[in-house]
């Protein structure tokens, strides 16, 4: 089953406080106005926070999962992933619920702990800020 454009709005406007609104031409997915996630202009892939050094890694780990947007992302915590290369939507939600905790103020992320992970469940390890 290949993840959309769909499954990212869905599962992003399902956690807390979480709006979408259009910026730069495309879709982003904000909590408490700081984006998390951001679809691309063809639907094909999303932009999610993650700590620059992790990136080289995941990247070198699947390249054909991630990737970083040459001229833009490079220069932030941001990373692409490529919708038809998830492995399911469980997937998806673990990495959309570890950049909406990377953008979350601390105390709402903290507020809800609850929120599992789907591919473990349990809570996904914290992120570095």
């Amino acid at each position: 089953m290949t993840t959309t454009a769909e499954d990212v709005r869905r599962i992003a406007l399902s956690l807390p406080e979480t709006q979408e609104k259009l910026a730069w031409g495309m879709p982003t997915f904000r909590v408490r106005n700081k984006i998390f996630a951001s679809l691309a202009d063809d639907d094909a892939s999303v932009g999610v926070k993650c700590p620059v050094e992790d990136r080289a890694e995941l990247i070198a780990a699947e390249p054909e999962k991630f990737f970083v947007r040459e001229g833009h992302d490079e220069h932030y915590a941001w990373l692409r992933v490529r919708l038809a290369a998830l492995d399911d939507e469980a997937e998806l939600r673990a990495i959309l619920l570890d950049s909406w905790r990377q953008a979350a103020p601390r105390t709402l992320a903290e507020a809800h702990q609850d929120l599992r992970d789907a591919t473990a469940g349990r809570p996904p390890k914290p992120s570095h800020r």
